[in-house]
């Protein structure tokens, strides 16, 4: 089912779903699904990713309050629109949407409790 992602979709993702983490069910928590239009900062990836003519892109925003492993992917797949290409753009309130390819920088230890509200 790639291609234009639908509301149907949409509202599968947001609700929270049962996917299988580690060999296990897992219900996931609700989460934030929006369809966006392919953002204009991205640099090309390399290897690009697989380019399919026919079968239209869509782009998504998915903001989870929960981190599992391969979570993004495994929803996506479950939906019928596996993931092509994952950008996160934040955790938590780090923004990362300004940071470079591949650039690491450094976090005081109280910035870093600061901004995760852990006092």
């Amino acid at each position: 089912m790639e291609g234009e992602i639908n509301d149907k979709a949409l509202k599968e993702l947001e609700a929270g779903m049962t996917i299988k983490i580690d060999g296990k069910m897992y219900r996931t928590l609700p989460a934030k699904a929006v369809a966006i239009s392919e953002p204009d900062f991205l640099p090309e990836r390399n290897p690009p990713v697989r380019f399919r003519k026919q079968i239209p892109t869509s782009w998504l925003s998915l903001s989870l309050i929960e981190g599992k492993n391969r979570q993004v992917r495994k929803m996506t797949a479950a939906v019928g629109f596996p993931t092509l290409r994952l950008i996160r753009q934040s955790i938590h309130r780090f923004s990362l949407e300004k940071m470079e390819n591949g650039r690491v920088e450094e976090v005081a230890k109280l910035d870093f409790y600061n901004r995760l509200e852990l006092r």
